[in-house]
C-alpha cells in the first residue's frame, strides 16, 4: 500500500524498474542484523606426499598446549623431498628459529606448503615448481632430533591438517 509508512530495513520495489512489484515480507531480526564478512571456501590444491616415510608426529590443532602445525615424517638423510603440489617458491633458505633449512611454496588461492628440517634446499625463491619436483633433501636441521621432514599446509596463513588432503599411503 503506497500510503503505509516505510519501515527500517524494508526493501522497496519500484514498479517501473521491476516486473514484480509485490511488497517483500518484513525482515526477521536475524536478517536485519549485520552479517560478518566471510571468506569464500576455496578448495584445497590436490596434494601428494612430499616424501615416503613413517609418520612420527601428526597434526594437533591449536589452542592445545601441545599443538603441532604439521606432520613430521621420518626418512633416510638425503631422500628427495618433493613439492606436494605445483606452485611458486616463496622462501628457500635458512630459518634460524625452528625449521633449519626450509622451503615454502605458494599454491595460489591462499594455500601454501612448507618443508622444514632439510639437509639441503634444491630450489630458489621465485622459481615455479611442478607437483612432484624435488625441492630439497631430508635432513636434521633446525630443531629436528633425527632425520625427518616437517611438512605443513596453510590456508590464509592458518595451519590446516595436511592428512585429510593427502592420498592414502600404500
Amino acid at each position: 500500500d503506497p500510503k503505509k509508512p516505510l519501515r527500517s530495513g524494508q526493501t522497496l520495489a519500484i514498479p517501473t524498474l521491476t516486473k514484480a512489484a509485490a511488497e517483500p515480507a518484513a525482515p526477521t531480526p536475524e536478517a536485519a542484523a549485520p552479517k560478518p564478512a566471510t571468506t569464500p571456501l576455496i578448495a584445497a590444491p590436490r596434494l601428494a606426499w612430499p616424501v615416503t616415510g613413517k609418520l612420527r608426529r601428526g597434526f594437533t590443532a591449536r589452542p592445545s598446549r601441545s599443538y603441532h602445525d604439521g606432520l613430521d615424517i621420518t626418512a633416510r638423510r638425503g631422500t628427495a623431498v618433493r613439492a606436494a603440489a605445483a606452485g611458486t617458491v616463496l622462501f628457500a633458505g635458512a630459518e634460524p628459529k625452528r625449521f633449519g633449512r626450509l622451503v615454502v611454496i605458494d599454491h595460489g588461492q591462499g594455500w601454501t606448503s612448507s618443508y622444514g628440517f632439510l639437509e639441503s634446499v634444491t630450489v630458489k625463491e621465485g622459481e615455479k615448481v611442478k607437483a612432484g619436483e624435488r625441492v630439497g633433501k631430508v635432513g636434521d636441521s633446525g630443531l629436528a632430533t633425527r632425520d625427518e621432514l616437517h611438512f605443513e599446509v596453510r590456508r590464509a596463513n592458518r595451519p590446516v591438517d595436511p592428512a585429510p588432503l593427502l592420498p592414502e599411503q600404500e
